[in-house]
């Protein structure tokens, strides 16, 4: 069963979100780029959650999916200061935080801002810093559709040129073959991470999306495995 669709105000913006009760941890969902919460990813997860019991959290940035605003006024600042208002006002407890592509550099920063609370992170096709690797200039990402904006909040918000001092379980899963996230980005978050219990699973044959059924079930076995310490 879906859980319904409401609404909640974070500095005058209407955040779209869905929320499951259930037992601890939380399940928390942060989507990539332009993407919501009701991708293939999103609803696989919440339906884990349902089967086994769990508490669960999925959003919309504002200016996406059913969320109010413009896309163009959103920023990284922007949809972490939401993703942080929603994680502290609507969950309780202990969070597992899963971010895909952009959403897991959000949740990179959570982490970073929530310690206190995480009980692991999984990242898929993670692509913390992507202002800074995927553009020449703030010029270059205008003309790829990127804001100016934007590319000025994630400039201030870059993770991996020191170490990135979350010490949770952190899992990374990644497409041999993405091309908009290099599998080379993993791996240097990998390093960059303090925690001492950080694995990259590298999917063979695959790209960006990681939707494909035996992706889903790859991302569903490792949120699964990570559930374990709590039971």
């Amino acid at each position: 069963m879906t859980a319904e669709l409401q609404q909640f105000d974070v500095s005058g913006r209407r955040i779209a979100y869905r929320s499951r009760i259930g037992g601890s941890p939380t399940l928390v969902f942060f989507p990539g780029y332009a993407s919501d919460m009701e991708g293939a990813k999103g609803l696989a997860i919440d339906s884990f959650a349902e089967r086994h019991g769990l508490a669960m959290l999925r959003f919309d940035y504002s200016g996406t999916g059913s969320s109010g605003g413009e896309f163009e006024a959103g920023t990284l600042a922007t949809w972490l200061e939401e993703s942080l208002a929603v994680a502290d006002q609507l969950t309780d407890g202990p969070l597992i935080l899963v971010g895909s592509s952009m959403g897991g550099w959000i949740a990179l920063h959570v982490a970073l801002l929530r310690p206190e609370r995480l009980q692991a992170l999984v990242g898929i096709a993670v692509a913390p810093d992507f202002t800074e690797w995927g553009f020449a200039d703030g010029e270059a990402a205008e003309r790829q559709g990127i804001s100016r904006a934007f590319w000025e909040s994630g400039q201030k918000l870059l993770l991996l040129n020191q170490e990135v001092a979350i010490d949770c379980p952190v899992r990374l899963l990644h497409g041999e073959l993405d091309h908009d996230v290099p599998l080379g980005v993993a791996s240097r978050t990998m390093r960059q991470l303090r925690s001492a219990d950080v694995q990259l699973v590298v999917i063979k044959g695959g790209g960006h999306r990681l939707s494909e059924p035996h992706e889903i079930e790859t991302i569903l076995r490792t949120v699964s495995d990570l559930l374990e310490p709590a039971q």
